[in-house]
């Protein structure tokens, strides 16, 4: 007898998604109606980005699909290629999975060729994270690719619900539901030092640095002039252990890779890398550091939940909503330095003390697990583009959350 539970098929391509979408697969498991179908891909399956498919299976999820489309090297056309073969790839895995939705995240290239094979394959799209705007990264255009196609939107905060609409979306169907990320926070039994630094095998008895630094790909100083100033100001605070977590398959990743590798066995005494910490020894880390440096969107979303301060460097991140804990600076050494020195002061530990994250939200998994079970989809295909009268304020349009 065929299953009347709805199908929901959650994409994952790397630890940078699968860390948010753990809570939301758990709420998904764990309902009485709906019926999740993991597919697992790009670095997730990649020895050299940590193998972190291992993880999923660790975690007690049981993927459904994986899905190999990363080729060797971080060229701009090594990505095109990936493309190519993912289109494939994920056509085949939805084919035959025959999900009712698909759930994607984010901006990525690999989630945006899964959110093409289900657009071809005129199966429903729930897009989470849409709506933000990273003006240093090419990325930027795939997240609003992913938008167009998608069906249900589930932004992170109104500025973004706003934007959705204003790229023709229907306000009905674009939820302000706050960031999953930010909730996992909430949601996990986090280590207390100790127990992490047995973990990660490093010493934690002086304070650290947590780092992570992802290429910067539309931006004009090259991302190894721009990761050497980052790592030559680390130098200028010789008292503090350094934490580096290594990038993803974007181009210049492995250039990145290669210059942590270096800098750890120049510095070993206080340095160490991985390929993936894992949510909870990566939100674990970010608890107890001094500072979170580089270019990562965790600096903006989840840091601030934290109260600890982060050191946003370069324009990959420009654009985002931003809480006070965030310090922006230039990719150059001295500007590096200088942010850093802000960061660890008592004062702007003081400052932001009291802040307010504006990212969290009561509840976030939940209320996108209800509105997929929910909403009609058999019909949701047949949509338009929705337009707003030029006298029109995006304002008028009533903050929704949940259906």
């Amino acid at each position: 007898m065929k299953s009347l539970k709805r199908k929901v098929c959650v994409y994952t391509s790397g630890r940078m998604d699968y860390g948010i979408l753990h809570g939301l697969m758990q709420e998904i498991s764990e309902s009485g109606g709906l019926q999740l179908q993991i597919v697992v891909s790009g670095m997730h399956l990649s020895a050299e980005f940590g193998k972190t498919v291992d993880e999923i299976i660790a975690d007690g999820f049981k993927p459904d699909e994986t899905v190999e489309i990363l080729l060797s090297g971080s060229t701009p056309i090594s990505v095109c290629k990936s493309m190519g073969i993912a289109m494939i790839g994920y056509g085949e895995a939805i084919r035959r999975l025959q999900p009712d939705i698909v759930v994607v995240l984010g901006d990525r290239f690999e989630n945006f060729c899964m959110a093409a094979a289900a657009h071809v394959l005129r199966v429903p799209i729930a897009h989470i994270h849409g709506g933000e705007i990273t003006e240093g990264a090419i990325d930027e255009a795939f997240r609003h690719c992913i938008t167009k196609m998608a069906h249900l939107h589930f932004a992170s905060c109104e500025v973004y619900r706003r934007r959705i609409i204003q790229l023709g979306e229907s306000p009905d169907l674009v939820f302000n539901v706050g960031a999953l990320g930010v909730e996992n926070i909430r949601r996990t039994f986090l280590m207390n030092p100790e127990q992490l630094a047995k973990s990660l095998r490093f010493s934690l008895n002086e304070p650290y640095f947590l780092v992570t630094f992802h290429p910067a790909t539309l931006e004009l100083s090259g991302t190894g002039e721009q990761f050497g100033a980052l790592l030559s100001a680390l130098d200028a605070f010789p008292e503090y252990r350094v934490i580096l977590t290594k990038s993803n398959a974007d181009s210049d990743g492995i250039l990145i890779n290669r210059m942590i590798d270096e800098f750890v066995e120049k510095h070993h005494e206080r340095a160490a890398s991985f390929s993936s910490l894992g949510m909870n020894r990566y939100l674990s880390a970010m608890e107890y550091t001094d500072a979170v440096i580089g270019n990562s969107s965790s600096g903006i979303l989840e840091a601030p939940s934290f109260r600890v301060p982060t050191v946003n460097i370069g324009h990959r991140q420009e654009g985002r909503v931003q809480a006070e804990s965030v310090i922006n600076c230039s990719p150059e050494r001295n500007a590096i330095v200088k942010s850093i020195q802000m960061a660890i002061s008592h004062d702007f530990k003081k400052a932001i003390r009291e802040m307010i994250n504006p990212y969290e939200k009561k509840d976030t998994a939940k209320n996108i697990k209800k509105i997929i079970m929910k909403s009609e989809l058999n019909s949701i295909l047949k949509k338009t583009f929705f337009d707003i009268p030029l006298n029109h304020s995006l304002s008028n349009f009533q903050v929704r959350t949940e259906q």
